[in-house]
């Protein structure tokens, strides 16, 4: 008994019976596609989790830093100096008074022993009331900051989100965009097309010594009140630090 002759349907590919014939590209075009719409789908949210992992965080570190900035003033009886620069972390403090008057900088991470970083390794910006800086005049109950929190209201307008020159000192961190910061190696962020117009809220947290502005994020919505801004900024309340102060001896 002759065998059927099989070899022609396995060399030429179009004699094949259709079941044992390979993927068309039509159908490997369309497995690539929901394969990537289902990646799509389960990056996006990874990214954002991400994101928000990461403003926590430095969150978190800027609160620890505050209660260490309360009680490095409680132990020295005045707030810190800026550092010296960004790759110095000491307070620059001559003479019992920050070195040639700055008051505006970075966060002294040496002196205080603290991270120096956000999450994004962005250096914390750092701005201090000179009266509380001394630490040869100490500052008394009856000393005045000089420092000015604000925000952006519903119709967009700036206002006061603390009192006029109520604050002793503010911490930043210039969030994941970075715009304005200097990274851990000393290297500064370069500023995007339109800065400062499009910027003008992530400015003045740049530039400004006495006046910030906190406020929710905004994405890339440059057009929006104030622009873009991802920043985040805490600050010592004088009241806050009083009480410390005082609870501590320090003031009467």
């Amino acid at each position: 008994m002759t065998r059927p002759n099989n070899m022609n349907a396995r060399l030429n590919p179009k004699k094949r019976p259709a079941d044992l014939r390979g993927f068309s590209l039509i159908e490997v075009a369309v497995v690539l596609f929901i394969m990537v719409l289902l990646l799509g789908s389960i990056l996006v949210p990874l990214a954002t989790q991400v994101d928000q992992r990461q403003i926590s965080d430095t969150r978190k570190t800027l609160d620890e830093i505050h209660d260490v900035l309360i009680g490095y003033a409680v132990t020295n009886g005045n707030l810190p100096c800026p550092a010296i620069s960004a790759t110095n972390g000491l307070e620059a403090r001559t003479a019992g008074a920050c070195t040639s008057g700055t008051r505006a900088g970075y966060l002294p991470w040496q002196t205080l022993g603290v991270t120096k970083s956000d999450a994004w390794n962005h250096l914390y910006r750092y701005s201090v009331t000179p009266a509380y800086a001394s630490s040869t005049a100490l500052f008394t109950l009856s000393t005045n900051p000089d420092i000015t929190i604000q925000t952006r209201n519903s119709a967009g307008a700036l206002v006061g989100l603390t009192n006029a020159n109520s604050v002793p000192a503010v911490i930043i961190s210039h969030g994941k965009n970075g715009y304005g910061s200097v990274d851990v190696n000393g290297t500064a962020q370069a500023f995007p097309v339109g800065w400062p117009a499009n910027n003008t809220d992530e400015n003045t947290n740049t530039t400004g010594t006495i006046t910030f502005v906190s406020r929710d994020a905004q994405g890339t919505n440059a057009g929006g009140a104030g622009g873009e801004f991802d920043d985040i900024v805490v600050w010592v309340s004088r009241y806050t630090l009083v009480n410390r102060m005082v609870s501590a001896g320090r003031l009467p």
